[in-house]
This record gives C-alpha cells, sequence and structure tokens, in this order.
C-alpha cells in the first residue's frame, strides 16, 4: 500500500488508493501554491520521533505529532488526518456551519509521503520514511520535509550590557553549530522602531547606544543549510561601562595574535561568584568595592573584554563558577574562537578551566585528577601516603581537600608531532598551610611526570594557577629547583604537632616565565604574589612579559576587586618561545 491515508481512506482497495495517488501526483506536477514546511526530528538513539507542521484552515495552527520511529507511515498520516478533522472542526464561530461538513471535507482529503515522485508506501517505518527533501501533501497544501535540520535549542543575552564591552550570547543549537550560524544585531531607537546595528555573533555596543535596547536575530545553520530563525530582545537596555579599566594599557601590547614559534600564555584566578557574593567578602574582604561591582554580571563583562583582549593561545582560570563556565565564558570564548575544558572541585561550585585558541591547537586527552582522592587511590603517590599517615592530623586535612589538579594535552594543527602539556590548579589557601600545599604539589608533580614521561614521553610543561605560595615558600623552591629538603620550615608551618617532614624531588626543569612580582594578589589586607606560570626551560625561552598595570591602577579604587577589575587578582601574560 502507498503511503496515503485520510480518515477513511483505510477501507478503499488498494486499486482505488493507487487512483487517488495518481491523480493528485498529476496536480502536484500542473502547480500548486507556495510550499509550506514540515520539521522533522529524528535522533537515532531516541525512540520517537516529532513532526511540526501548520495544519488547518486561513494558516491554521502548529502541531507537534510525536510518533514511535518503528511505526507504520501509514499509522503516522493516518494520525496527520485526524488533526487535519480537527483543526477544521475549531473554524472560527462565523464559519461553524461550514465547518459542520469538515469531517467529510477532510476525509476526501489525501495525505501522502512522496519521495521523488512515487508515494512512500505505507508500510515504511517512520524513521526510514521521513527523508530530508520529501513532499508531504495534506490535500490541496503541500510541505517540504526539512529532516533535522538546525534548529536552536537555546539562546540567551546577559542581563548586563555595558557600552564599549562585547555581547557574547549564549547560543546552543542542534543538528547545526554555532559558527555557521547567522546573527543580527538590532537596536530600538526612541521612535520605537528596531534599525540594524551588525552581524556576526559579537556585538560590542558604543556609548551612543547608551539607554537603548537590543534585539539579536539568530538563524542556526550547519555546513550547508539553516533553519528556523530567532529573534530575542535584550532585559534592559546598553549602559555606561566603567570608563578605564585596569588592563586597557595592557592590551595594547597584546592586540595582535601571535605566530608559531610564538605561544601567548594567561594564568588568572578570575574571583568565583561563590566567594565574591558572600558577606564575608562585602564586609570584611572587599569593603571598598561598591556592591554592584561584585555581582557576577558586571564583573563578567570586564572579564570577558580583559580575557578577549590578550589575543592568547593558551588560557588557564582558577575559581570559574560552573555556571560561568556553561553560560558564560565558554560561550563568549568560543565566539572569539577557543575551546574550553573545565574540572570541578568535587566540594564546591567553582573549579578550573583551560582554553585554548582552536585554530592551532586540539584536546588530545585530559588527565584530571583530584589530589586527594589520587593520594589514597594511585600507587604512585603511596609512598607519599606512607609518610602522611603518621601523622593523622596531616592525613585528614590533605584528605579533606577537594584541590584539584587539571592536566589537558594539546597536539598543534599544523604539527601532529608537536605536544604541549597544560598543568592548571588552585592549592590550598590558608597561610599556614605550607605543608599541605608541599604534599600537594608533590602528589601534582608525580602525576604530570606519569603523564609527561609515560603516556607523552618527552612532551614539554606549562604549568599554571593559583599557587598560594610567595617566591620565599618551600613550595616555590620545590617547583624551581626541584627538590625540597626534609629540614625545611615549610613542614613545620602549622608547629611541630603537624611536622610531617619528607625529601620530595622531581625531573622537571622550569622557571616562572614571569619572574617574582610585588604582587598578583591585591586587597585591602593583603598584598602578595600567589600566582605563576612556569615554564619547560629546555624548550622554551620568555620571549615577553606583559607588564602588570600600574601601582596608580591597582589603588586608583583602594584595591581589588574595583569598578574596573573583575577580581582580587591581577592576570599573568607571557609569550614564549620555543627554542
Amino acid at each position: 500500500m502507498c503511503g496515503l491515508v485520510g480518515v477513511t481512506v483505510r477501507s478503499l482497495p488498494s486499486a482505488a488508493l493507487q487512483r487517488l495517488a495518481a491523480r493528485f501526483s498529476s496536480s502536484r506536477s500542473s502547480g500548486w501554491g507556495a510550499m509550506q514546511t514540515a520539521i522533522v526530528r529524528c535522533v537515532p538513539t531516541e525512540t520517537k520521533l516529532t513532526i511540526s507542521l501548520r495544519l488547518g484552515p486561513e494558516g491554521g495552527s502548529q502541531r507537534h505529532l510525536q510518533r514511535e520511529q518503528s511505526e507504520s507511515l501509514q499509522t503516522a498520516l493516518g494520525r496527520i488526518a485526524h488533526n487535519l478533522v480537527k483543526a477544521q472542526a475549531k473554524k472560527p464561530r462565523k464559519g461553524r456551519k461550514e465547518a459542520a461538513s469538515a469531517p467529510l471535507q477532510a476525509s476526501a482529503l489525501p495525505v501522502i509521503l512522496y519521495q521523488g515522485e512515487q508515494p512512500v508506501p505505507g508500510d515504511t517505518r517512520n524513521a526510514e520514511a521521513w527523508q530530508d527533501g520529501a513532499i508531504l501533501q495534506v490535500g490541496e497544501s503541500r510541505y517540504r520535509v526539512e529532516r533535522n535540520p538546525p534548529t536552536l535549542t537555546q539562546l540567551r543575552l546577559p542581563t548586563s550590557i555595558l557600552a564599549g564591552f562585547p555581547v557574547c550570547p549564549k547560543v546552543e543549537v542542534e543538528f547545526g553549530e554555532a559558527s555557521h550560524s547567522l546573527f543580527e544585531w538590532w537596536l530600538k531607537e526612541a521612535t520605537g522602531s528596531w534599525e540594524p546595528a551588525a552581524n556576526g555573533r559579537i556585538f560590542t555596543p558604543s556609548n551612543s547606544h547608551i539607554g537603548l535596547k537590543l534585539k539579536l536575530r539568530c538563524q542556526p545553520g550547519d555546513e550547508r543549510r539553516f533553519g528556523a530563525p530567532v529573534e530575542l530582545e535584550s532585559a534592559g537596555v546598553v549602559e555606561a561601562g566603567p570608563g578605564a579599566c585596569t588592563f586597557d594599557s595592557r592590551q595594547w601590547l597584546t592586540r595582535r595574535a601571535l605566530e608559531e614559534p610564538l605561544v601567548r600564555v594567561v594564568s588568572y584566578n578570575i574571583l568565583a561568584d561563590v566567594y565574591a557574593q558572600t558577606e564575608l567578602s562585602r564586609n570584611t574582604l572587599y569593603p571598598y568595592c561598591p556592591p554592584y561591582a561584585l555581582e557576577l554580571d558586571y564583573r563578567q563583562n570586564l572579564v570577558k573584554k580583559e580575557l578577549s583582549g590578550y589575543n592568547a593561545d593558551i588560557i588557564c582560570l582558577q575559581e570559574v563558577d560552573k555556571s560561568v563556565f556553561t553560560n558564560s565564558l565558554n560561550p563568549a570564548l568560543n565566539a572569539f574562537g577557543f575551546q574550553g575544558a573545565f574540572r570541578i572541585k568535587e566540594k564546591q561550585h567553582e573549579g578550573l578551566s583551560v582554553f585554548f585558541r582552536a585554530s592551532k591547537y586540539r584536546l588530545l586527552s585530559q588527565h584530571d585528577v583530584t589530589l586527594s582522592e589520587a593520594l589514597v587511590s594511585d600507587p604512585l603517590h603511596a609512598e607519599i601516603l606512607e609518610k602522611i599517615s603518621t601523622n593523622p592530623k596531616v592525613k585528614e586535612k590533605v584528605l579533606q581537600r577537594s584541590t584539584t589538579l587539571q592536566v589537558c594535552v594539546l597536539e598543534s594543527l599544523k604539527d601532529s608531532s608537536k605536544k604541549l602539556c597544560i598543568g592548571n590548579t588552585h592549592l590550598y589557601w590558608h597561610p599556614k598551610g605550607g605543608h599541605i600545599r608541599l604534599i600537594q604539589i608533590a602528589i601534582a608533580f608525580r602525576h604530570l611526570q606519569h603523564v609527561t614521561a609515560e603516556m607523552y614521553p618527552d612532551i614539554p610543561v606549562i604549568f599554571c594557577g593559583d599557587f598560594n605560595s610567595s617566591p620565599n615558600s618551600g613550595l616555590y623552591e620545590f617547583v624551581t629547583k626541584g627538590h625540597i629538603s626534609a629540614d625545611h620550615p615549610d613542614w613545620t608551618s602549622n608547629g611541630e604537632e603537624e611536622c610531617c617532614s619528607m625529601s620530595i624531588m622531581h625531573s622537571f626543569k622550569l622557571r616562572s616565565a614571569c619572574g617574582e612580582p610585588a604582587y598578583t594578589n591585591y586587597v585591602g589586607g593583603f598584598q602578595g604574589c600567589l600566582d605563576y606560570i612556569f615554564v619547560d626551560m629546555n624548550v622554551f625561552e620568555v620571549f615577553q612579559v606583559i607588564p602588570f598595570p600600574s601601582h596608580e591602577e591597582i589603588t586608583c579604587h583602594s584595591a581589588l576587586p574595583s569598578v574596573s577589575h573583575p577580581s582580587d587578582h591581577i592576570a599573568l601574560i607571557c609569550d614564549l618561545k620555543c627554542k
């Protein structure tokens, strides 16, 4: 039986069906009205497909029919015919008299699915029947079937939009890519009319746009076609930005992206929202910072402008809220040409992120670990575990921490023989926790050695992070000299009762690419150098270190964070050159 279905069609003999199909096929050739669209979503991993189309008189109403993929086409077409009858019966009141005969009219209308000029057999499974480009005929109406067209599943604008700062929408596309989609930006003038402003995924409003609302029209696409467009208005108007920011002068030196063999690396603790929004932060840590400047959306505007303006190849971030990575940073940096990886801390809502320029690298593998879990589960660390087990207090402190090491192995797109091991971490924060940090860094280095010696022999390392350790600490000595003795004073950083001395060493030859700045963290009650980019001296030489903002810029609003700086830390930026 062909794929021809009406309400009473199953009672017709086969010959009659063929005659009806032939008659309407002839009508197709002679030309009808404008073709409509039937959208079919059919995913192999799901049991049902969805058919979306408009049915009924005077444009009808949108219908979404969910059918089993294994069901026969004849049954699905019968359901469409049934919906047509219902649509006919729901005509406006003035047409009720005509609507009384609608079931009879609809029952005589064929519902046929064509592939080319031939009706699709009615016993064909739905999954095979509804192919891209097929023609669905419902009476005198025709629908071109679009199977799995690019479809927007999420489109979101930030709630805070500032003049001079890039607006990066969150875009999720099914059966397509944001990079293949079309973006049109519009501004609502004082007259109430919408005027075109720009094209492209990113839009930076100017001061002349302050007070105006934005509208984004996005048409999702893949490499060969586009799906249905979606329009979205901003919740608020464009607001004035903060004026000069601490990173403006630095971006004069990073305005151009680097070519090989140069690599630009950024490491930055961006201050997690889960910490910025506490009473402790507002009243004790950052009382000098206006509450609005601690709000997430405000700070994210600054972070995205800052990171995008550095034109980096590799970005390592600490204190990244999970929601910030998903809803803000990843979409924004993806729009600027980056791919990102995220590792959350098990007991917190924040973690670590590594971003890399997608035109230069691909992510080959990830080897992230929670240091406390690796200590007890990985034989690599058996010796360290045995040593700290002699002091239950130290062991308990180490195992309570959710400190994480993020490890990404990147491969050059230009030369697959060139690979990089990127380490990223944020160690224990307590001022008297030097001994805990030494244990954590010893675990981290043994894991890195496993990756770079056994999994990827001789791969160079770039190790970034907030190490919560000053240049005169035992940790810094260990990283840069390769060893530390059991009698180092940091083993007793919290008194003799927590002493757990041991000699530790590693085989890397590392140096701090940005040297030993006076501070990388500047708050009202503390200023010190805690953050580093450690690089493999056998492979890299430091080509350039991007200077810090001036002390006057840092202290313009007392300390950090401020209206012109989104974090209590300062980003480290260096350009490396392969030897």
